[in-house]
């Protein structure tokens, strides 16, 4: 199995450390409901751990919630409580999000608030190694002291544009980021030996990291909004911290969501929440539409692309149903070239879209040997069991239509006599017919 590893710019061939798996995904800041973008990127870092399970890996999962943020600070105030409530309001939101979207659960979920003493005995450790200086109550990390720094984001450092602020002229270099802030008033504060503050935001992931993984981790995802400067300030604290490199094997990051070609965000007012999503489409055909493009390039949102996704899930139910005559006759459809398809292209860089393609050719293949009187258990089993592993639920969409319930299956009590006084045509036509109208046979 090979993957796409953004450190090196090329696929490598996956080993393991050691078992398990260790796997470290970044977490949603919770000042908001998670939207489809959140959607996006956790049904993908599911499916790429379902696979590594079904491969026979056990996989030790952490992904954190950032529940102390500005963002989540500016929230709290502007509504007048208290930032633990809004964090731990929206955290049991994002819960609620991915439990029905059929996304696991993670192994753990740490939280940067509950990891402060941890943040803090880091960081003590960064400034007696001489990476770190404080300045003014908060702590930063000295960026040109690192060698390599720019590594994941293959930039090179004197070409990078470092962000201004008012302290940019009294901190060793522009570039160099905080570990710990500061507090001003009205802030949530911890005590520290730098006096009061909190912690800096990419701190959070290095602390849970190394705590609940260790020093070198097998994979470390997120969207590829977060290789710069996120990941590549992880990869500098980390490997300053504990002498040791690489703090992650692999680094996996998806594309982005997009609308008419512009990068989803709230600034642009185009954000659509995940339960806005579920009140209109079925998280099948939600993971469908995700699924049927390459995780690495960027997916263009459009309603007519979800339709079609729910079109194609309704073909994959359909299929995956049980069927009073799938065990009879001795003719057995062999489906086993279509299955090695779809391992095959999950094995190269996780590509759900040529396995998805393999799945849709084995529902093609069931159908046709239905029609044939074939014997199709075992393919239908096996169709079950990949659609299993891209975390498909096959169950029936609660947006269709059961209104028309019963006048489908008299249609489809007269197409199987038409079949059965081999009025082919006609049958056909029923069949056709019920296609324009999203149901599939």
């Amino acid at each position: 199995m090979k993957i796409f590893n953004t450190l090196s710019g090329q696929k490598e061939e996956f080993q393991p450390l050691s078992d398990p798996v260790t796997m470290y995904v970044c977490g949603v800041t919770v000042y908001d409901d998670c939207h489809i973008g959140h959607a996006m990127s956790y049904i993908l870092f599911d499916v790429i751990r379902r696979y590594l399970e079904f491969k026979g890996y056990n996989v030790k999962l952490a992904q954190n919630f950032t529940d102390i943020d500005d963002k989540i600070i500016n929230r709290a105030n502007q509504l007048g409580i208290p930032s633990k409530d809004l964090a731990g309001k929206y955290i049991a939101e994002y819960f609620k999000d991915m439990d029905a979207l059929n996304i696991r659960r993670a192994t753990i979920y740490p939280r940067a608030t509950e990891e402060v003493p941890k943040i803090i005995e880091i960081i003590e450790t960064l400034i007696k190694k001489g990476f770190a200086y404080e300045l003014d109550g908060s702590v930063y990390f000295r960026v040109k002291k690192f060698e390599g720094y720019g590594k994941l984001s293959h930039q090179k450092i004197d070409e990078m544009q470092p962000e201004t602020s008012a302290l940019a002229d009294k901190k060793d270099s522009a570039l160099d980021f905080a570990l710990w802030k500061a507090s001003k008033p009205g802030e949530p504060a911890w005590k520290s030996p730098w006096g009061e503050g909190r912690p800096g935001w990419h701190i959070e992931c290095s602390a849970m990291s190394l705590k609940y993984l260790g020093e070198t981790i097998d994979i470390h995802g997120g969207g590829q909004d977060l290789v710069f400067p996120h990941h590549e300030n992880e990869i500098t604290q980390s490997e300053s911290i504990t002498g040791k490199k690489p703090f992650a094997r692999f680094w996996i990051h998806n594309g982005l969501l997009q609308f008419s070609g512009s990068k989803m965000s709230k600034s642009l007012g185009n954000l659509i929440t995940v339960k806005n999503m579920l009140n209109d489409h079925s998280a099948d055909a939600i993971r469908l539409f995700i699924l049927s493009s390459h995780y690495r390039t960027p997916l263009l949102y459009s309603e007519e692309s979800l339709l079609a996704a729910e079109t194609g899930m309704d073909r994959v139910r359909q299929a995956s149903k049980p069927g009073e005559k799938d065990n009879n006759g001795s003719d057995i459809l062999d489906v086993s070239a279509l299955e090695q398809k779809f391992t095959a292209s999950m094995d190269d860089d996780f590509n759900t879209a040529q396995a998805m393609a393999a799945l849709f050719d084995m529902v093609r293949e069931i159908n046709r040997g239905r029609e044939q009187n074939k014997n199709v258990a075992a393919a239908r089993d096996t169709l079950v069991k990949l659609a299993n592993v891209l975390g498909f639920t096959l169950k029936k969409d609660i947006h269709a239509d059961v209104t028309a319930d019963p006048l489908i299956e008299l249609l489809l009590t007269i197409r199987s006599d038409l079949r059965g006084i081999k009025q082919w045509q006609l049958a056909d036509k029923i069949r056709d017919e019920l296609l324009k109208q999203r149901i599939v046979l």
